[in-house]
């Protein structure tokens, strides 16, 4: 067995989070009003072209496969759901409280980031799926040829987390005041993936689950679009706008010349 690919892999896509979130720490005092809309304008781009090319087209694909014509259905309820995970979690969900000055946020800011996090993390689940069945099916046929194929779809999904690790990062970063904690968040949204291709190695044989899963966080991503990150950026709408071009443009070039 390549274990030395499977390791290679799984670490590279956490890995490439951590250096997204980190761009954080470029900004030594608060970020302009301006260049805060950029950021918004920026991460919403990328979550819709990560919604679609990482997550809907994928699920469709696999989806054809198990449900032919019908292939819709699962990815249509699985993005529904997705939203709806989220007002949910919005209904029931606690608002941090400052207590002993551990956080800094306001109530309103809390169920932004909460939301942001929340849905890049769930966007981050499936992927690790998909890179720890890929290697699972290596493991299982036994052949250099499975495990290089595995590797090259683990090294294209730690490059996209790049730009998704900052997505969360930036835009949390005036919310949050403070490097340190929107760096943990970036960070905190990507640890799921390695555990979840861990889990996926040994999964292997439950690839059926992947429409559901993939239109899922799909669902949620585009929520927080809509909900979160959109109404932020109507004061400057044209540098909302073209940061949102720009971070679209950013994803689709990655997830289709890398996938």
């Amino acid at each position: 067995m390549y274990t030395w690919m499977i390791v290679l892999g799984i670490a590279f896509t956490f890995l490439m989070t951590v250096l997204g979130a980190s761009l954080v720490f470029c900004f030594k005092k608060d970020v302009s009003s301006k260049l805060n809309t950029a950021f918004l304008g920026i991460a919403s781009g990328i979550m819709l072209a990560a919604s679609m090319w990482s997550l809907l087209l994928p699920a469709l694909e696999q989806a054809e496969k198990d449900f032919g014509k019908t292939a819709f259905l699962p990815v249509a309820i699985g993005f529904l759901l997705g939203g709806a995970l989220l007002v949910l979690l919005e209904k029931i969900t606690l608002i941090l409280k400052n207590e002993g000055g551990r956080y800094s946020f306001t109530d309103e800011t809390s169920k932004k980031s909460g939301r942001l996090f929340l849905a890049v993390t769930l966007h981050n689940i499936p992927e690790g799926l998909a890179v720890g069945f890929a290697f699972g099916a290596a493991a299982m046929s036994g052949t250099l040829a499975g495990y290089t194929t595995a590797l090259g779809l683990a090294i294209g999904m730690g490059i996209q987390n790049f730009p998704e690790g900052a997505a969360v990062a930036l835009p949390m970063r005036n919310g949050l005041r403070s490097n340190k904690k929107a760096f943990f968040y970036g960070v905190a949204s990507g640890i799921v993936e390695p555990v979840f291709s861990v889990i996926g190695f040994f999964l292997a044989v439950l690839q059926t689950l992947q429409p559901w899963l993939l239109s899922f966080a799909a669902g949620a991503m585009i929520y927080v679009v809509s909900e979160d990150l959109l109404p932020d950026i109507h004061e400057d709408r044209k540098t909302g706008a073209w940061g949102m071009m720009l971070g679209f443009v950013l994803m689709m070039v990655f997830d289709v010349a890398l996938g």
